[in-house]
């Protein structure tokens, strides 16, 4: 979807781990961003986005080795504000003028303290004690800085911390304020909007509008069939381009066994009962289970369901007279997370089956009216269309379904456990008021069996794991503390109530190392 509507910020990313927290904190600030490689930034390009404002990222290059990631010349011609962060503050003493140098003792990882030397518009709020905390993460550091800029704050480690050419509204900050453990940095890109002349013209009321205008432009009078898996992103798709183009669209809702407990008969009811949209329930769980039998392999099980939603869509689009767009719920860090900052082989974590990878022989364009969102900026433009609150706030469930909480082999009988012991852990949550506090809840089974006791008996059941986490775009995550009085009844219930399970434990793992789910 073109956005030339908005006031642009650009971002460009060197490499960050942290890049998209940028990009949320100033969507927070109803400023739309868009995050691009740095190769892929040309004059061109920059011509064409016309961005008001320009934040460099951070990066693990060091800008004097031999092909360091660089922005373009041109960019520091555009007249615009201009933020460096870390890496981008090094590549703009750099390529300014200044000199960045590694040197023994002068790196900086974790928490660190910065001190004001003088007082400057972007730190409007900050230092109103003696000391800021921030979080660093650098080995190389600024020696000497780019002719124009002055010092603004400084560091044990880094004597360059906070640097600025006031005139030309050249930014540069060592540290990164875009995470929580820079206390006050949401402050300081609230400045840097401020001093760009944003006005926040990013809302989803003004997105809904928009988007409504570019799916109607885009379909034309042609039939659009829209994967419906039951998850917020989907919903909020199909409830946005039902409102775009009526019946022309037709929800497939795939039953691949592989679904949540009672999940089929909620998502029917509310989208063919409740919107009275065009729907096909498509049960093709003997499909996807009958592929799936003897794969253990987590990538190997993401492709194989990846690849019959593909042939499931087109067998049943094949069925509809005019059908020439597939609609997706793909979100923006999905798309993030499928290109490579450094247009070569990008390290894959995980797959993600509703991003590219689509066979030419589908015969459908892509619809995707959400690919520019993030997952909470998704809520909001639900509550816009009017989706009940308690279908907006649901926890995140996965494309692939119950396959990636089935550690191992797929089957029937795992699967049916996992259901039961699944509405056991999330009614629990329920129960105790917990659910709004938490960003995804959901329970694993594991490829072991266990010793245990029941009654006089012995018992060689399944283990299970529980997971919940708190986040706050799923980027990020950290586990939910429960107290042991609750993981305690929790436990007792599913032993008790779901047979096949005889021990319980709890993830405490963070993202990173680990990711949300567990496979």
């Amino acid at each position: 979807m073109e956005n030339s509507t908005y006031e642009r910020l650009l971002i460009i990313d060197f490499g960050s781990q942290v890049t998209q927290l940028i990009a949320r904190r100033l969507r927070e600030l109803n400023v739309y961003c868009e995050i691009h490689p740095f190769n892929k930034v040309t004059d061109a390009f920059l011509t064409e986005f016309a961005p008001k404002a320009v934040i460099f990222s951070g990066g693990p290059a060091s800008v004097f080795a031999d092909g360091a990631p660089m922005p373009p010349q041109s960019v520091f011609d555009l007249g615009v504000p201009i933020l460096g962060i870390c890496y981008g503050q090094q590549v703009m003493m750099h390529v300014l003028g200044g000199k960045v140098e590694r040197g023994h003792g002068t790196a900086e990882f974790g928490r660190a303290f910065v001190t004001p030397v003088e007082k400057l518009d972007l730190l409007d709020g900050w230092f109103l004690t003696e000391r800021e905390q921030v979080w660093m993460s650098h080995g190389d550091h600024v020696s000497a800085i780019a002719p124009g800029f002055a010092v603004y704050g400084t560091s044990p480690n880094a004597p360059f911390a906070i640097t600025a050419d006031v005139k030309r509204h050249f930014y540069a900050v060592q540290f990164h304020p875009e995470v929580h453990h820079t206390p006050n940095g949401a402050r300081l890109y609230e400045n840097f909007v401020r001093i760009a002349g944003f006005s926040g013209d990013w809302t989803m009321s003004a997105y809904r509008e928009q988007a409504i205008a570019a799916i109607r432009e885009q379909v034309g009078d042609k039939q659009v069939i829209c994967g419906l898996s039951g998850g917020v992103d989907s919903s909020v798709a199909a409830v946005l381009i039902h409102e775009a183009i009526g019946d022309q669209l037709t929800c497939v809702f795939v039953d691949h066994g592989l679904l949540r407990q009672g999940e089929a008969e909620e998502v029917v009811t509310m989208f063919r009962d409740h919107y009275q949209m065009p729907l096909i329930h498509a049960d093709e769980k003997e499909l996807f289970l009958g592929k799936l039998d003897g794969v253990s392999d987590p990538e190997t099980k993401r492709k194989i369901i990846g690849g019959l939603f593909i042939d499931v869509f087109q067998k049943y689009a094949n069925g509809i007279e005019g059908a020439e767009f597939l609609a997706q719920g793909t979100l923006y860090p999905d798309v993030i997370e499928s290109v490579s900052f450094s247009g070569g082989p990008s390290v894959t974590i995980k797959s993600h089956h509703n991003v590219g990878g689509l066979p030419e022989k589908m015969g459908l364009k892509l619809v995707e009216p959400l690919r520019e969102l993030f997952k909470d900026e998704v809520r909001a433009l639900g509550a816009e269309l009017g989706l009940p609150p308690s279908f907006i706030g649901r926890h995140p469930f996965p494309g692939p379904g119950l396959a990636i909480r089935c550690p191992g082999e797929i089957t029937r009988e795992k699967l049916d456990i996992l259901r039961k012991a699944d509405a056991v852990f999330i009614d629990q949550i329920r129960k105790h008021g917990l659910y709004d506090d938490i960003w995804q809840a959901f329970v694993a089974i594991l490829p072991v069996r266990t010793v245990g006791v029941m009654g006089d008996g012995r018992t060689y059941d399944f283990a299970c794991a529980l997971r919940a986490v708190t986040s706050v775009d799923g980027m990020t995550a950290d586990y939910y503390p429960f107290t042991h009085d609750f993981l305690g009844e929790t436990a007792t219930r599913i032993i008790n109530e779901v047979q096949g399970i005889n021990r319980v434990t709890y993830d405490i793992t963070s993202k990173p190392p680990g990711t949300i789910e567990w496979e």
